[in-house]
């Protein structure tokens, strides 16, 4: 089941928002709650009480674990953007643009979760063996280190 919170009307740019919200997509909601709580951005304690409504929506409304919930997506829109104007020299005014934007998180249990450190290791198939086992001795060679050892106990008996 799919359980969804907006937040609208945000005072941050949509653009600055959406770096935030790329970083907690696919997580599990208890890893997103972390991840966000230390992440050092004004985006971060927006999203984070989005997040946190959607999870409470989902535990309230819908009778679901908290621990099965995983981000689906996590969306940043843009708002409408309030235009005010700073007074320049001259007489003349600089426009300045003050952008919202709408936060919306949603979460769902359908999806098995995955943590980063959870995937299982590869084994690699091609094992590189060392010269020696590649190419055999070959017939008229000098005798290695252990053969002319034993080669020399042989003739002082």
């Amino acid at each position: 089941m799919q359980v969804k919170s907006i937040h609208r009307f945000a005072k941050i740019s949509a653009f600055k928002a959406r770096e935030v919200t790329r970083a907690i997509q696919g997580l599990p909601a208890t890893d997103a709650v972390d991840l966000l709580r230390f992440t050092p951005k004004k985006a971060a304690g927006l999203i984070l009480k989005t997040l946190k409504s959607a999870i409470a929506n989902a535990e309230n409304n819908n009778q679901l674990n908290p621990g099965d919930l995983v981000v689906k997506e996590a969306v940043v829109g843009e708002g409408p953007t309030l235009k005010r104007f700073q007074p320049k020299a001259r007489g003349s005014a600089g426009p300045i643009r003050k952008r919202t934007s709408h936060i919306s998180v949603t979460l769902t249990d359908e999806i098995e979760i995955v943590r980063r450190g959870d995937k299982p290791k590869k084994k690699s198939a091609n094992k590189k063996t060392s010269a020696k086992q590649k190419a055999p001795a070959a017939q008229g060679t000098a005798p290695t280190q252990t053969e002319a050892s034993a080669t020399t106990a042989e003739t002082k008996e």
